[in-house]
């Protein structure tokens, strides 16, 4: 006997919403939130609403009369409330202390305004790892809600039943939560339905389809509410209003009563999670996706860290208030304050107004805790010259537990570089042409260069013959450097080796003559395939919790995160690295390589792609920026600094026992 295909709605709220001028707020309440909540008391439609609480602030501000009503429809059991965190930070690429203080305070938010504690939080942007986990769980949440599109395209193994039943998704150390579904082509065919493109016809004969002998729940909607009965203004290809569109939804749930489809609340979802199909343990992460975001690849977490008007910028200066907050003494309106500046909406379509209105904001909070105008940069420091050591127009930099040969007519790239603790071969350097008899790899791979790369013009990178200035520090340490300059743009870079220690220090400054449409990749690095074990490859960082998240790299995968998906989206993904750590090798060796996060908020990604006779091509790639449609130009000269360190990770063993 086929059973009823049960129906769930979850609406989504903001205020902050990234291209709505604040003066329109209080018509996006009249034309949106009113309409929804009146349609879900009139038909009696359990609907989940969801709303940060900077959100419902807001909201409380400019109309308390709609907090009101909402409190009534929560406690009368018409509507559920659904969480997310004060401010709509994309928890992946934030540090995990402002990750639990977005969470706590928008508890407190919830408390007060709405007196009650949602049991469910949806995750902000869909944009999922498993590090984020711990600070729902350790909020009080339940349960949360996910997208299943992007997840599921990761794990081919995966059943497609399962997209109807809640299942179980694995977190850090131990922790599991209940995870109910959201699916992006449904509630975008819903968008296209309300909007008038096609009839409730149509819409209902494709659901029909779904139906099944098995319990199913299905999300007919998990998106914005601001695109009924508004329009946010957000393209100028936007489509106008065609007709009543909260009436044509209001047509659609009658229709389907009528044909036999129930409406029940997101929380009934959870009651399918002992059924045949559902509570599966599952990661939702994997190493070709460490970050999923919803919808189509063009939404991926780059999209929140490297592109805008000034991702790079904004979030580095937030790294930067974050560190100097932890050496101080904040209060919970600080920490309040910092979770609103990493908002979603001002790093995406946000409006020139609201643009320079954040600066000035963003500009005051670092001015309280670094001073007016002070501005972390990478350590600069004073050297004396000494003779250099050459081998064949490569030079030579050796500690105790370092080498590193840097290539004079490659812009000093990394020929090879020994720590000496881990044996006698160079772990990371340069492939020559001719390394892979696969023509895909026929070029040559260096390591410790950048990239530039814009649409329809040559690549630009900083290999070119070079005479570098040697030195020796005050502490022992050996520096070379180098520095250049042409009409795209103009670097220094630094390499240092320490007398004593085992680690390698990279410094780099890079001016670019504008900000224009490209990627910028300021450190690239080429592992050396005989030095380590190909079936038991990992790669490991922070992405938002306390935790590495460890992904293993199998021989025959394809990894490729900063692939161009097209001549608009510069890449497809990245790795958070929130506690600006990166570790890449094997069960037996591997490097840990650290970046300043306040000096530049710089992206990581890997690119891994087999070879024959037991080869393999794996890079490590670190990006200041990448383009999609969400990105600005500006006449400014863009400024970057850089900063990283490279040592050997004695924990690779660990991970493989």
């Amino acid at each position: 006997m086929r059973k009823p295909l049960e129906l769930y709605a979850v609406f989504h709220l903001n205020m902050a919403y990234s291209s709505i001028e604040e003066e329109r707020r209080a018509d996006l309440i009249r034309s949106s939130y009113w309409p929804l909540l009146e349609l879900a008391a009139r038909r009696r439609l359990p609907f989940g609403i969801e709303a940060t609480g900077y959100t419902l602030e807001e909201i409380a501000r400019l109309d308390g009369n709609w907090i009101e009503r909402l409190k009534a429809l929560t406690s009368q059991g018409v509507c559920e409330f659904i969480g997310s965190g004060y401010s709509q930070i994309i928890g992946p690429i934030v540090p995990s202390e402002v990750n639990a203080w977005n969470q706590r305070v928008g508890v407190c938010v919830y408390e007060k305004l709405l007196g009650l504690r949602p049991k469910m939080a949806l995750i902000n942007e869909m944009a999922y790892s498993k590090g984020i986990l711990e600070h729902y769980k350790g909020s009080g949440y339940g349960a949360v809600i996910m997208e299943w599109n992007n997840p599921r395209r990761s794990h081919p193994e995966w059943k497609d039943e399962w997209r109807y039943l809640p299942q179980r998704a694995a977190g850090g150390d131990g922790i599991e939560m209940p995870i109910v579904w959201s699916d992006s082509i449904a509630f975008q065919k819903f968008q296209r339905l309300a909007h008038g493109d096609y009839g409730s016809d149509e819409y209902i004969e494709w659901l029909a389809s779904l139906v099944s002998d098995s319990q199913r729940y299905f999300p007919v909607y998990s998106s914005d509410a601001e695109v009924f009965g508004f329009r946010p203004g957000r393209y100028t290809t936007e489509s106008a209003m065609n007709g009543h569109e909260w009436e044509r939804i209001e047509g659609l749930f009658i229709r389907l009563r009528e044909e036999g489809f129930e409406m029940v609340p997101v929380s009934r979802v959870l009651e399918g999670i002992g059924g045949k199909d559902g509570g599966n343990l599952l990661s939702i992460e994997s190493p070709e996706q460490p970050i999923p975001v919803k919808k189509q690849e063009k939404y991926n977490i780059n999209r929140w860290a490297l592109t805008g008007r000034g991702d790079l910028e904004i979030n580095t200066a937030c790294y930067s208030l974050y560190k100097a907050m932890l050496s101080g003494k904040p209060c919970e309106e600080d920490w309040k304050e910092l979770c609103y500046l990493w908002s979603s909406d001002f790093r995406t379509h946000i409006t020139e107004k609201r643009w320079r209105e954040y600066k000035k904001r963003l500009g005051k909070a670092v001015a309280k805790w670094h001073g007016p105008g002070e501005r972390a940069r990478a350590h600069k420091r004073h050297t004396t010259f000494f003779p250099q050591v050459k081998q064949n127009g490569r030079l030579v930099m050796e500690g105790e537990g370092v080498k590193c040969v840097l290539d004079q007519k490659k812009g000093l790239a990394i020929g090879g570089l020994w720590f000496k603790a881990l044996g006698a071969a160079p772990l990371v350097g340069t492939l020559p042409l001719g390394y892979y008899e696969d023509i895909t790899l026929g070029a040559d791979f260096f390591s410790g260069h950048l990239i530039l790369e814009r649409p329809g013009v040559h690549k630009h990178t900083d290999l070119v013959p070079c005479e570098p200035v040697v030195s020796r520090n005050m502490d022992g340490s050996v520096a070379a450097g180098v520095a250049r300059s042409d009409g795209r743009l103009s670097f220094r870079k630094e390499y240092l080796v320490p007398e004593t220690g085992d680690s390698l220090v990279i410094r780099s400054s890079v001016r670019l003559n504008r900000r224009q449409f490209g990627s910028f990749h300021p450190l690239n690095i080429t592992f050396m395939p005989e030095a380590f074990e190909r079936d038991s490859l990992f790669f490991a960082a922070h992405n938002g919790g306390d935790g590495l998240e460890v992904f293993s790299i199998g021989p025959q995968m394809r990894i490729n995160h900063s692939q161009p998906l097209s001549l608009l989206i510069s890449s497809r993904q990245s790795i958070g690295a929130t506690k600006g750590i990166v570790i890449v090798g094997d069960r037996h060796r591997a490097l840990c390589f650290r970046h300043s996060q306040e000096v530049s908020a710089v992206m990581p990604s890997i690119i891994f792609q087999p070879a024959a006779d037991g080869k393999f091509f794996l890079r490590l790639q670190y990006s200041a920026q990448e383009m999609d449609e969400t990105f600005v130009e500006d006449s400014s000269d863009g400024l970057f600094d850089f900063e990283w360190s490279i040592s050997p990770w004695n924990g690779a063993e660990q991970l493989h026992e």
